[in-house]
């Protein structure tokens, strides 16, 4: 068969048999737990049941058969189908085919869920639901009825399996057989893995919190110090738009100077008088001003003529 007509076979079966498959997964965790929650049931129901774990063991195999006939690279595809392969090789692992319900159903978009840190909380969460669930049913299987044993309902299992996934451990109950044993250490790393979920989750959402925050001041003060050299450069044009006009008023002044003379010859005349004048009133101001305190009056001067120059 050639490489396109299998891709397209395996996305077709794929397709065709994803809801019939997780149809069964939850018709086998119905059949798994009715006959430990509910171990006094009849005879025929307990029968029917174990014929529901079978006719689900036997369509698993048959679709994970299949699509590993239809794909192209066979390690990859058992790289990527891990759960199923386990869920064929231990029954308990089933109902992991449960996930794929939250994978298909796309009303989870509506709260929000669309970002990778929503979708990861999400996936831990159902996963963490399911397996607490499911490990409640393997302890209270493995440990009802055995020596010595303290989880002897379903209610004991289920409380055992909620303290040891929340890492409380109250110690209370505690397994004593293999298998109750082997599920509640899946309990404590499955705790492990779901506190660090939620840290790792909560870490991601407070640094993008803190980095929406530093984005929005940036921004406010980049359009704050886009304004100010706005008005600096307008203030900067203003200012030399008037240097200019100064400048200017300047140069007229000047080249209006000579003109104004010519037009008033008067003037002139004029300003030499009053350089004359305030050559002649600077000496009489100086004589006429009072002595200071403490100063020696001064005695004029008066000079002699010369008998002499009298003389022809």
């Amino acid at each position: 068969m050639p490489t396109t007509r299998r891709e397209d076979a395996l996305q077709w079966w794929e397709s065709v048999t994803q809801w019939p498959l997780i149809i069964a997964a939850v018709l086998f965790l119905a059949a798994f737990a009715v006959p430990i929650i509910w171990p006094d049931l009849m005879h025929p129901i307990l029968n029917f049941t174990t014929e529901i774990i079978v006719g689900t063991w036997i369509a698993f195999a048959v679709d994970f058969v299949i699509r590993f006939i239809l794909a192209i690279d066979k390690l990859k595809f058992f790289k990527a189908n891990v759960i199923d392969f386990l869920s064929i090789a231990l029954p308990i692992l089933r109902p992991l085919r449960l996930l794929r319900v939250v994978a298909a159903l796309s009303v989870f978009t509506r709260f929000g869920i669309q970002t990778l840190r929503g979708r990861v909380v999400m996936y831990v969460v159902s996963f963490t639901m399911l397996i607490t669930f499911v490990g409640a049913l393997a302890i209270t299987q493995a440990e009802r009825g055995a020596p010595g044993a303290t989880v002897n309902s379903f209610g004991d299992g289920l409380w055992l399996a909620f303290v040891t996934v929340t890492t409380v451990g109250y110690g209370d109950f505690t397994p004593v057989t293999f298998a109750g044993r082997s599920a509640d250490v899946m309990l404590m790393l499955l705790g492990v893995l779901l506190l660090g979920a939620i840290s790792a989750s909560l870490a991601s959402w407070l640094v993008e919190r803190n980095a929406i925050k530093e984005t929005k001041y940036e921004v406010e003060t980049n359009a704050d110090v886009s304004s100010l050299l706005a008005q600096i450069e307008n203030l900067n044009a203003q200012t030399t738009q008037l240097h200019l006009a100064l400048e200017h008023h300047a140069t007229l002044l000047k080249e209006r100077q000579p003109v104004a003379e010519a037009w008033h010859p008067h003037l002139p005349h004029r300003r030499r008088a009053e350089t004359r004048h305030a050559e002649v009133v600077a000496p009489a101001a100086a004589v006429s001003a009072p002595p200071q305190p403490g100063t020696p009056p001064q005695t004029s001067q008066v000079t002699e003529a010369d008998p002499q120059s009298d003389k022809v």
